[in-house]
């Protein structure tokens, strides 16, 4: 059994990867930055004992400190990290360079940087000490995004944050590997989440499903079992690895 933090597990991702861990009987700390309801019910649908719920706003680094000092106490430490939380792009923070004036340019530039990339350095470095301290290997997992690589014109913001992550994983790979702790990443696509529900359902919904040869989008189980996975001792030789999870909607060369 390992004690397991996982951020913005709330709904979609971050609830599959928790149901995911909890499945294989370890104890996961269920992180929620403002939907408590949605953390409780995540917490319900585990099965086994022992889960508890943290709370923060991960942009603020004494915030993310906190999350993972409530983890460790309410747990008796962390094993592993799975770095979810994210402003995922939406109506509400397109900001296309032809669309936005530049307050809110920099406005949404400035929060998205803070939350999915800052966030996750912060706890990835609150960890990672913690685990050094305790003398204790470990894993962390990334949730990057397709869009690191295949470009975000509408969400610059979005697609340089999890380029950014995808790279500090790697370098945190090689850093931490001495200390026994493995670093990955995961890049998936769309996926149909709750988030999603409204663009599938939509007429757009048939070309974005079009975007895959398998003709549909990817499921948060998909995502989370590969991050199980990734977490795992037996996968402790692909640390500093991207996971593609796409369904071949955009190859890498």
């Amino acid at each position: 059994m390992r004690n397991v933090l996982v951020t913005g597990a709330s709904r979609g991702i971050g609830r599959a990867v928790a149901l995911a861990f909890a499945e294989c009987g370890d104890r996961v700390a269920v992180h929620y930055g403002s939907d408590r309801t949605g953390a409780e019910e995540t917490v319900r649908r585990l099965p086994g004992i022992g889960h508890t719920i943290v709370t923060g706003d991960v942009a603020d680094p004494v915030a993310a400190q906190h999350i993972v000092d409530q983890t460790a106490r309410a747990l008796g430490g962390i094993d592993v990290l799975v770095n979810n939380a994210a402003i995922a792009p939406g109506a509400d923070n397109r900001h296309a360079v032809t669309e936005v004036n530049y307050p809110e340019w920099q406005r949404i530039w400035r929060r998205m940087i803070d939350v999915d990339l800052l966030g996750a350095v912060h706890l990835t470095y609150c960890t990672a000490r913690h685990l050094i301290d305790r003398g204790a290997s470990g894993s962390i997992v990334n949730i990057g995004s397709r869009g690191a690589f295949r470009g975000e014109p509408d969400f610059p913001a979005y697609g340089a944050s999890k380029a950014a992550l995808h790279a500090f994983g790697q370098s945190m790979a090689i850093a931490l590997a001495p200390h026994g702790i493995a670093v990955t990443s995961v890049a998936p696509g769309i996926v149909g989440t709750e988030r999603q529900e409204s663009s599938l359902a939509a007429p757009a919904g048939a070309a974005i499903r079009a975007q895959s040869p398998f003709g549909r989008v990817g499921t948060p189980e998909e995502v989370a079992a590969a991050v199980r996975y990734l977490a795992s001792p037996e996968a402790a030789w692909a640390s500093g690895t991207v996971l593609d999870l796409n369904g071949a909607s955009y190859l890498r060369t």
